[in-house]
């Protein structure tokens, strides 16, 4: 029995928004958890010689009040104190660091990382640059490699309908770390945006599979009935499509469980957008191709 997943192409859309629409809620709402390299700041850690407590914690935010320094965000790990504050210099790092020790005992300072809020703007804008760039990139590519695709459809569209599944992965992925970011206090950080880059990346590969078995089937079965072949093109690179997504999320897998602490969040933006790019290449990309197909249709019996 073949699976008719054109027929069913618009509840696959209304699952989308369904995933879609909450992060872009929390998007307008909270928007993304930056780190000190896109906002300017500190980084400090420090690793006491056991878990650390609410009135320890209490303490040390105190120590960074009475230096009029601005605290942005104090958490703890164990027995580990991760602080994020406005920028701090090695004069003020050492007198706090001091100040903690006599207040609290021994203790060791595992990193210090400062980033001015020039630096840290230029490199949002470079980030946003490069994802701009990478789609118009994207989209110039698929209309010329598709340039010689068969009526009814056009290059043009087979580029716009890649782009519309591209920015549906990016939704997915922003949306679900702004909500990450609020509730969790996970960052965004430049690793994030090479999660983001991959994923478009990966995204565009796994629809353009998609997208040329179906000009090769508008080629040889012309397209009299464009939904059919749609469907069949999906159909005939759907076990590729799987296997390839599901050997990198084991991978994926293995290094979120191995991998440790500092690229957690990186492997996890990667899973999201892995996935997503895979249903979206399948469920939104190609069944968008024939909406437009069916709208342009409808105009001309009119």
């Amino acid at each position: 029995m073949k699976i008719n997943i054109i027929g069913k192409k618009y509840w696959y859309f209304l699952f989308s928004l369904i995933v879609i629409i909450p992060g872009i809620i929390s998007l307008a709402l909270f928007g993304l958890n930056m780190s000190v390299e896109f906002t300017g700041g500190s980084n400090l850690t420090f690793a006491f010689p056991s878990n650390v407590s609410s009135s320890q914690v209490k303490q040390i935010s105190g120590i960074f009040t009475q230096n009029k320094i601005k605290l942005q965000g104090i958490t703890t790990a164990g027995n580990q104190v991760l602080i994020k504050s406005q920028p701090v210099d090695e004069e003020h790092d050492l007198l706090i660091t001091k100040e903690i020790k006599n207040s609290l005992g021994n203790f060791q300072q595992q990193s210090y990382e400062t980033i001015g809020p020039t630096i840290g703007a230029e490199t949002l804008q470079n980030a946003i640059y490069a994802l701009i760039v990478a789609s118009i990139l994207i989209v110039l590519y698929i209309t010329w490699s598709f340039r010689s695709v068969p009526k009814p459809t056009s290059s043009l569209r087979f580029g716009v309908c890649a782009i519309i599944a591209l920015i549906h992965d990016v939704l997915v992925l922003l949306g679900l770390f702004s909500i990450f970011g609020h509730f969790f206090g996970v960052e965004v950080d430049s690793l994030f945006v090479t999660a983001v880059l991959t994923v478009i990346g990966f995204s565009v590969h796994d629809t353009i599979v998609v997208f040329d078995r179906i000009r090769e089937n508008l080629k040889r079965v012309g397209g009299d009935n464009f939904s059919e072949v749609v469907n069949d093109s999906i159909l005939q690179t759907l076990d590729r499509s799987l296997n390839t997504s599901l050997t990198v999320i084991l991978v994926l897998i293995a290094l979120l469980i191995f991998g440790g602490e500092s690229i957690r969040w990186f492997v996890v933006a990667l899973l999201i957008g892995v996935t997503s790019g895979t249903y979206s290449s399948i469920f939104n990309a190609s069944p968008l191709l024939v909406v437009w197909q069916d709208l342009i249709q409808k105009r001309k019996k009119k």
